[in-house]
């Protein structure tokens, strides 16, 4: 019969384990957004089940993998969409995207606009903008899904 401080010590390793885990996806979703990632491929990376993973990132995160991923995509994408030299599709595609609409989504949910609209707006309003300011002033709601709208009753 183990004793119940081995138990506990045995716990408190597997969580710090699986913590470093979890590091390491996150890392790696910062480095690889653009490439084609999915929560299986991640989780075989960690040496995790989907699941495990999914559970564990949102507890020591506060969203899932995929919405992680996405969230790092758009902001790669606002930034592309501010220099105003490349088309929505184009951003779309180099922020690893391969559905428009679900980009356009997503987009639209975490930022509050279309890209189409942000693209317009946000290239003249970090005019003359130091770019390390830009990102920081135009950076993406995490977590939350920016606030829609009031109705407006006629």
């Amino acid at each position: 019969m183990c004793h119940p401080s081995w138990t506990r010590a045995l716990t408190e390793a597997h969580r710090l384990s699986d913590l470093t885990r979890l590091r390491r996806v996150r890392d790696r979703i910062d480095r690889e957004y653009a490439q084609p990632l999915d929560v299986e491929a991640l989780a075989r990376g960690a040496h995790m089940s989907a699941g495990h993973l999914s559970r564990q990132f949102r507890i020591a995160y506060g969203e899932s993998p995929y919405g992680y991923l996405m969230t790092r995509r758009i902001e790669r994408a606002m930034t592309l969409l501010r220099r105003g030299d490349l088309s929505v599709t184009e951003v779309c595609i180099a922020v690893g995207c391969s559905s428009l609409g679900t980009f356009s989504t997503r987009f639209t949910k975490l930022v509050g606009m279309p890209p189409s609209a942000y693209r317009h707006q946000a290239a003249r309003a970090t005019v003359g903008m130091p770019s390390c300011v830009a990102k920081q002033v135009t950076r993406p709601l995490r977590n939350r899904e920016a606030p829609t709208p009031e109705p407006h009753l006629a």
